[in-house]
């Protein structure tokens, strides 16, 4: 069975189909339902806080402005699909939003909101590479003291391990790609910002990792294409299946990939059973 061959692809994407082309398949090429995921409803809520903050003029953006944020973002997103607090008991959603409010308190730990130029705040970015559209959204854009470019990317999980430090880091030369095409101007450092643990990584763009982009880009494009055209999104197992929603229908745990799209519209409630995309044909 052939798939549609998407025409843009997002940091998240790019990473999505290198950690398991399956699990790709069902959720960006199919776009089969998921369980809201607790880490990043969490994950949302703090980045919406941390916006709301820097929309604040400089001096304004105190500690108790900060929490203030977080409750605002609570409010704003109680009801969204990614979210969904109201499904929580009152104590699961007093823990929920406490490790929330810890979360911007290591935030505001590891900077100054205040001594901070930002730009740019989930600013979305685009460029054409020949066919394919590249595009995402980067989180915090700032001028530094010599009016140059840094990217700031919000992470509220833990640092990751020496070994895939630099695969987490692919990513934000991602977005440090875009800015350069899109805003004419390399960003002269780009960085992670782990809440959970308090570590900040840090790295600066360079013309080989500029021009490496691009090609790997294209290089992951061609493999989707590849996928889609004969319908082999094979399985890549690894320490995420625990937490995949999709473990059900995939052979590498007995599961049939045919049957994800009847019965995951169904198993996780999203109203009616979704049709194969060649139902039609």
């Amino acid at each position: 069975m052939a798939y549609p061959v998407p025409t843009s692809l997002s940091p998240s994407r790019v990473e999505s189909f290198t950690s398991c082309p399956l699990a790709f398949r069902f959720s960006s090429i199919e776009k089969l339902p998921e369980p809201p995921n607790p880490h990043a409803a969490k994950g949302t809520l703090v980045h919406r806080a941390l916006e709301l903050l820097f929309r604040a003029d400089r001096l304004d953006r105190t500690a108790a402005a900060a929490h203030a944020a977080l409750d605002q973002a609570v409010v704003e997103l109680r009801d969204d699909p990614e979210i969904m607090l109201g499904d929580l008991s009152a104590e699961e959603e007093q823990d929920f939003v406490e490790d929330a409010h810890g979360l911007v308190t290591s935030y505001l730990a590891l900077e100054d909101p205040t001594a901070i130029d930002a730009i740019g705040l989930e600013l979305r970015l685009e460029a054409q590479v020949g066919a394919l559209e590249l595009r995402g959204i980067i989180d915090r854009l700032e001028q530094d003291d010599a009016g140059d470019y840094v990217i700031t990317d919000y992470k509220t999980g833990r640092s990751p391990s020496q070994r895939y430090e630099q695969g987490r880091l692919g990513g934000v030369h991602f977005y440090a790609f875009l800015c350069e095409q899109a805003l004419g101007k390399r960003p002269a450092l780009i960085r992670l910002m782990y809440l959970r643990d308090g570590v900040t990584i840090e790295t600066r763009p360079t013309d080989r990792s500029s021009s490496f982009l691009p090609r790997r880009t294209e290089a992951v494009w061609r493999a989707i294409s590849k996928a889609c055209s004969s319908g082999d999104f094979r399985p890549r197992t690894g320490p995420l299946c625990n937490h995949c929603a999709f473990q059900a229908w995939c052979p590498a745990f007995g599961g049939d990939p045919d049957r994800a799209a009847f019965e995951a519209p169904v198993r996780y409630g999203r109203g009616a059973v979704q049709l194969p995309l060649d139902a039609t044909a």
